[in-house]
């Protein structure tokens, strides 16, 4: 039998990993916090989804024994009649193309016609569930790293059962037959379309051992592959979890407290419940131990008027109301103070090096800010209950939907739904928006309304609700000679743990949490002291696109950029001479970027500069060459080049895609606007009028050139990001001589 391979994890995750590598779980006491107390049953859930009229797919499948659910090719392929094959996603699609990327690995092994393939998602059935994990997940750029062996198994042996199904049909030996796009080919110029001999070979056993394709003869993996749903979201027909529509369905808006965790004081619902449409206005706990008032209604506009007419009143003694100017001075003090160590280094160097660096960052809070907002939606009857919403956990958050409903997980079914975007939002240990739409249907129901609701979020709502990227304080000391070798590195990080207090706060090392220092010092050999501070904030906080590799690549590639300038050496031999042959990937990725940028070569306009950055997150890495410039006082990116190294690129077209739009969203953590702050305890910002995103005008031309690697593949949803803001301030650093310590840029 072929085993899972072993993939490492990102860093905060690692640990998390079984040793024998076939397969790997949480530990037993995070496992159960997760399952809550209703516990759960692995493998109890409810029979695979069943598939469309006309597919084979059985319902009980005639596995091998060794094989676990995620090894059955029973739950993820399904092939038609005519020949159409349908490939069942394990994650949740939200604009990363992994229902392209995915169905093309399997395609790959089954020798499918990629013209007859398509995708659906899968649902929290045990089968979808992260191999490498053992739960459902969709996130740190691990859907491909994860799943790339498991889906070449499965679709080998879907082709094994297929060419033994045409052997029995024959009555010849499988070894003589040979499949290609879609038939299986035997001697004498016989041929079966899969879609003839679906029904009987998915009857047949499951083999255990299959061999794999050399990957010289690979197909569709490494070829660019238009995405499977780029007509649909092109033309605007596909659907999301927003545009969930079940016969009778009823939408409700949540009125939540200004301040995060406060309670009602009072509430007149008079004006609310006599507008036409609005069916009930109900009081419901929400995240945090806070309330809210729901309005439900026969649509979004009757249900957000019926919101808008109510007159609260909100308990918010008690609770702390974080001010934004007051905590960066607080953090400020803290930086001053001793703390929990993450590296430790002899800092004696610092008194008598020839030249030193004394730098404070800024990082401010920031929102996922997806383009479709929350929501989920929530059918309950007396077998249980399904659940229609973009998940990035959708095993998690079906526990956590049964826990509020009172029944068992096993009697939940998640039906993961295409979303439009989630950077981490998602995924949230506490399934707060799930929670929060179980708690509305259940007052519902109390209430005499037993049709689903679909529980919405405004913009407003997704702006304002919470679980932001932190706000992180660095300062750094540095020594050095001048040839730039660095003699003492005292670093220092105050911010939030994402973390503590979730089931995934193993994560916290010796009062250290791994997901606040990930980046750091990596790849440059420096004796670095790092100190890290995680006060309590009553502030949600949570992952965010590129988690800590947000703001410690900043760190870390203007500092670099720092001592090159002040020892006049080239930024990127700097580099180059750190790095030395230690990181391959990282010197091949920067050599790539370097090379198709011209820089060195080409005579840039006068007023624009180059600026470089290089980083590792997530297992890839990704070196940015850019030009930048500024015009009346304002920062503007003129063109970016990548140089990339996920190892091997099942679709090219996805990765160039996932550097792009991770170039662009670096670019907004530098404009000026983009910030999420709080006065008095309430969030300031309300829409993209008040948290400002890139506009097309400001949008640089990017080119995107990938390392050539037929090593296992990595991820590349995040690793694009962090090293775009670094090379963006450092082109700035170049021109003005100032360096840009705070996100976003301030010029002045």
């Amino acid at each position: 039998m072929l085993t899972q391979p072993h993939f490492e994890l990102p860093r905060a995750l690692r640990h998390h990993q079984l040793q024998d590598g076939t397969a790997a779980a949480l530990p037993r006491r995070q496992f159960l916090k997760l399952a809550g107390a209703g516990g759960l049953t692995l493998g109890s859930f409810a029979a695979l989804t069943a598939g469309a009229p006309g597919t084979a797919e059985a319902q009980a499948p005639a596995a091998a024994p060794g094989l676990k659910p995620f090894q059955q090719p029973l739950a993820f392929v399904q092939i038609a009649k005519s020949g159409e094959v349908t490939v069942t996603v394990n994650r949740l699609e939200f604009g990363q193309g992994i229902t392209t990327a995915l169905p093309m690995i399997l395609a790959e092994e089954l020798d499918a016609d990629w013209a007859k393939v398509r995708s659906r998602l899968g649902s929290n059935d045990m089968a979808y569930a992260d191999p490498a994990w053992g739960m459902h997940l969709t996130g740190g750029s691990t859907a491909i790293k994860h799943s790339f062996t498991q889906y070449r198994e499965l679709g080998a042996r879907a082709r094994a059962m297929l060419l033994n199904a045409a052997a029995a049909q024959w009555q010849v030996d499988a070894a003589t037959l040979r499949t290609q796009a879609g038939f299986v080919l035997g001697p004498g110029g016989r041929k079966l379309g899969y879609g003839e001999l679906a029904e009987a070979a998915m009857a047949l056993p499951v083999p255990e051992q299959v061999v794999l394709k050399d990957p010289k003869n690979f197909r569709l993996i490494g070829k660019p592959t238009r995405r499977l749903d780029s007509r649909a979201k092109s033309s605007g027909t596909q659907s999301f979890g927003i545009d969930m529509a079940l016969p009778g369905q009823l939408t409700a808006l949540v009125a939540r407290p200004p301040v995060f965790g406060a309670k009602l004081a009072a509430v007149d619902d008079t004006a609310a419940r006599a507008l036409p449409g609005v069916k009930a206005v109900l009081r419901v706990p929400l995240d945090r131990g806070a309330e809210g008032v729901a309005v439900i209604a026969t649509g979004y506009w009757p249900a957000r008027q019926g919101r808008e007419a109510l007159k609260l009143q909100w308990a918010t003694e008690g609770v702390e109301k974080v001010d934004s100017a007051r905590q960066l001075l607080q953090y400020r003090e803290l930086a001053a103070q001793p703390g929990p160590r993450h590296f430790e280094a002899d800092m004696a160097p610092l008194a008598s090096a020839p030249q030193t660096i004394e730098a404070e960052f800024v990082f401010p809070y920031l929102a996922h800010a997806p383009m479709e907002p929350l929501n989920c939606t929530v059918r309950v009857n007396e077998q249980g209950a399904e659940l229609w919403m973009g998940s990035q956990m959708p095993g998690l958050d079906g526990m956590a939907a049964a826990g509020v409903l009172g029944l068992k997980p096993e009697q939940v079914k998640v039906h993961v739904q295409s979303a439009g975007g989630g950077f981490g939002r998602r995924a949230i240990p506490t399934s707060d928006y799930v929670v929060e739409a179980c708690q509305v249907t259940k007052a519902a129901r109390a209430a005499g309304l037993q049709a689903p609701v679909r529980t919405v979020w405004s913009r407003e709502d997704d702006l304002q609700g919470g679980y932001y990227r932190p706000m992180h304080l660095h300062r750094a000391r540095i020594g050095f000679d001048a040839r730039g070798r660095v003699l003492a590195w005292d670093h220092v990080i105050v911010g939030q743990s994402i973390v503590a207090g979730t089931p995934f706060e193993g994560m916290i090392k010796n009062g250290v949490d791994g997901t606040a220092v990930e980046g750091m010092r990596e790849p440059y050999p420096v004796p670095m002291r790092l100190t890290v501070h995680h006060p309590k904030v009553n502030v949600p906080v949570l992952w965010w696109r590129a988690v800590g590799s947000t703001h410690t690549a900043y760190v870390m590639e203007t500092l670099i950029d720092d001592i090159a300038r002040a020892t006049k050496q080239d930024p990127v031999a700097y580099r180059l001479a750190l790095i030395g042959d230690k990181h391959p990937r990282h010197r091949s990725a920067l050599q790539l970027a370097v090379e198709k940028s011209g820089y060195g070569k080409k005579k840039l306009p006068a007023g624009r500069a180059f600026g470089v950055a290089v980083h590792e997150s997530f297992e890839s890495v990704v070196a940015y060459v850019v030009e930048a410039s500024v015009k009346d006082g304002q920062p503007v990116l003129h063109r970016v080049t990548a140089g990339v190294h996920c190892n091997l690129a099942i679709n090219p077209q996805t990765v160039q895609a996932q550097v792009e739009g991770s170039a662009l969203m670096g670019l907004a953590t530098c404009l000026p606007g983009h910030a999420i702050t709080l006065k008095d305890g309430v969030v300031e910002q309300r829409n993209f009028g008040d948290f400002a995103l890139p506009r097309i005008t400001q949008m640089p031309q990017v080119s995107v050139h990938i390392v050539p690697s037929a090593d296992p593949p990595k991820g590349m949803g995040e690793p694009g990001l962090p090293p775009l803001a670094p090379a963006f301030a450092n082109a700035l650093a170049q021109l003005t001589g100032k360096p840009l310590r705070q996100l976003p840029f301030q010029m002045a």
